[in-house]
């Protein structure tokens, strides 16, 4: 050993920019994906989930009770973005005596509306007001006599 220090060896300096680096980095992408996350989910699924848990046997005795209705939906959008709804049994259409339907932005952007809907030829049901333009999620409750059953459909 000669006593010389070596010319551009790797030293603390080295060291102390290469964690900050590593750790700003990290904290960047952290800090990127909380603000997606926050950007596009509202939090929010049921009121409480307490009270949702106590209501689930029953949810999955009218799932089971829909099934057994047959009735299959047939949704679509008009030129006019009305919305046109037609329920089928068996391949045939079924005259439906009540419709009902929620259009709300599935990730709770826009406040949700109202559908009113009218009986048009074949049984089928169009709605009076428009769609809004863009993505939007649609609850309809469909009834005939005591019979009902509720779907959700994402419609663009």
């Amino acid at each position: 050993m000669t006593g010389k220090p070596m010319r551009g060896g790797f030293t603390g300096r080295h060291m102390a920019a290469i964690l900050v680096s590593f750790f700003a980095v990290v904290i960047t992408v952290n800090f990127t994906m909380a603000r997606f996350a926050m950007s596009t989910f509202g939090g929010k699924v049921v009121e409480n989930s307490y009270v949702a848990s106590q209501h689930y046997n029953v949810w999955l005795a009218r799932a089971a009770a829909q099934d057994r209705l047959g009735w299959t939906p047939h949704v679509s959008l008009d030129a006019g973005r009305h919305v046109r709804l037609e329920i089928r049994k068996d391949d045939r259409p079924l005259a439906a005596s009540r419709v009902a339907a929620t259009a709300s932005h599935p990730l709770g952007r826009t406040a949700p509306a109202i559908l009113r809907f009218e009986a048009v030829a074949d049984g089928a049901w169009r709605s009076v007001e428009p769609l809004a333009i863009g993505r939007q999620r649609l609850d309809i409750v469909v009834g005939r006599g005591t019979d009902e059953a509720r779907y959700r459909m994402d419609m663009q």
